[in-house]
This record gives C-alpha cells, structure tokens and sequence, in this order.
C-alpha cells in the first residue's frame, strides 16, 4: 500500500544557481532574437538553425537541443499547422503570412535556459495574428501563478483559466493542445515535474522558493489533437489547424515569479 507525501517539493536553486541559469536564458533570449530578424519569405528553416547555433556558440555555450534524444538541429522549428517539434531543414523555404514558433535551449557553465516564441513572416491574418498574440498573452498570465507555497498545478490552472480569458479577450477559440506541456528544468533540459497546461488547482508538489518550470503554453485554432510524423519529431494539429508556442524558464522567488530567459531589451 502506497502512502502519498503531502509535502513533496519542487526542487529549489540557490540565488547563485538561479543567476547562472539565467546567464544561459539570456544567451537562449538572444539567439530567439537573432533568428526572428532573420527570418523573412525565401529564407529556409535551416538557415534559421544556423543563426541560432552561431549565436549560441559566439556566447560561449552550447545548443541544448543539437543531438538530445538524438535531435538534428539546434532549434525547434515550427510553422503553421506544426506544434512543437519541428525539424529545420532546407527543404521549408518561408513564405509571407507564415507562424513560426522557435523553441531554443542553451547550455551554458553547466545550467539550461530553454524559451520558445513564435511571430509572423510579415503580416499574419487576424485569426491568426489573434492566436499568437493570445497564446503570449497566456504565458505571461499562467506564470503569475510561479510563487513559493503554490502547488504544480496551481499553474496549469492558472494556464487554463487565462487560455479561457483569452477567447474572449482576443475573440478567438482556442484548443489546448491535449498531452505536451512543461517541465523542470535546471542541469537537464527536461526534470520533474511535467507540468500541464490544464488542469484542477492544488494538486502536486509545492512550489518553494528557487523552485524552477519552464512553462509553456501550446494553443491552436481549432483541435486539441495531435499526431507525431514519421520523422519521430514533428507535432502536427490532427485537423490542419494553426498553431502557436510560447515559453518562459521560470523560478519562485520571495519577489515573484523571476523570467530566467529575458529577451534583450525592444524585443
């Protein structure tokens, strides 16, 4: 017979550990930058891999994602009706009205950043433009929920709550995307826990302070359903539907919740 712990934690970082994990989420905040200006209709998707590695590496890191799991690439490249996942070949030449969602992960002196955002190749439609700006929209809202004696899902819920605010805010329906979320995350990219993007609050362990998630909203314009492509990688909606995927390092801290992967300021 299983006894449950009711004072399970998340596991904290020290302050040193959490200014040296956000040194490796800013290199990630650049290298997002960098790849957002370069990507414009013509340019390939493995041109936006090379910018992201070259950017990464010029700061003395490492590309998190080049060979995890057996990965081919240093970024995650994702357009239009692909979730997360997306492998960046020269094959995806980018066309105007395009979504792309970056995920990006860098080591740096041991410690993992790891954000994701996703932006318009020129001007998107209004739905769409609605989603993107929607799925941002609920990161920022969802990470509030990132404070010490909170529980895991404390933030999925709060995800939830504010994907449902967003409909009405951005006059959209959204679908969450059912079975991917986020994660701890520190000397690995990917630690306990899994953290939903749903759910019912006051379940899991507890959020201390130092406790670090890397949260991440993945919202589409239609279904919740996903399938993998024969690739054994690329995440695509099951009905052809747009997607968007935003994501924060976060940690709890006595101040609130602290972005571990800011971006360079304008951004």
């Amino acid at each position: 017979m299983g006894f449950r712990k009711k004072n399970k934690t998340i596991p904290a970082k020290t302050p040193a550990e959490l200014d040296a994990m956000q040194a490796a989420g800013e290199i990630v905040g650049k290298a997002l930058v960098a790849v957002k200006a370069a990507a414009a209709p013509g340019v390939t998707l493995k041109d936006l891999d090379d910018v992201a590695e070259q950017t990464i590496r010029d700061a003395g890191a490492v590309p998190t994602f080049l060979g995890y799991q057996g990965f081919p690439a240093s970024i995650c490249a994702s357009v239009n009706d692909v979730i997360v996942h997306g492998i960046p070949t020269k094959e995806t030449v980018l066309a105007e009205g395009d979504l792309v969602s970056i995920d990006c992960g860098a080591t740096f002196e041991g410690w993992v950043g790891d954000s994701a955002w996703s932006f318009g190749v020129g001007e998107l439609a209004d739905d769409v433009q609605a989603l993107n700006a929607a799925t941002e929209w609920v990161l920022m809202e969802g990470l509030k929920a990132m404070v010490p004696g909170n529980r895991l899902t404390d933030v999925s819920h709060a995800l939830e709550v504010a994907t449902r605010k967003a409909e009405q805010r951005f006059g959209v329906q959204l679908g969450i995307v059912d079975g991917y979320g986020g994660h701890g995350i520190g000397r690995t990219m990917h630690e306990d826990p899994y953290l939903a993007n749903e759910g019912k609050p006051g379940r899991g362990p507890v959020i201390q302070e130092g406790s670090v998630l890397a949260i991440e909203p993945m919202l589409t314009l239609g279904t919740v359903d996903s399938a993998v492509l024969e690739d054994d990688w690329t995440v695509v909606t099951l009905d052809g539907s747009w997607a968007s995927h935003w994501e924060h390092t976060v940690a709890a801290t006595a101040g609130g919740p602290r972005i571990l992967t800011p971006r360079p300021a304008g951004a």
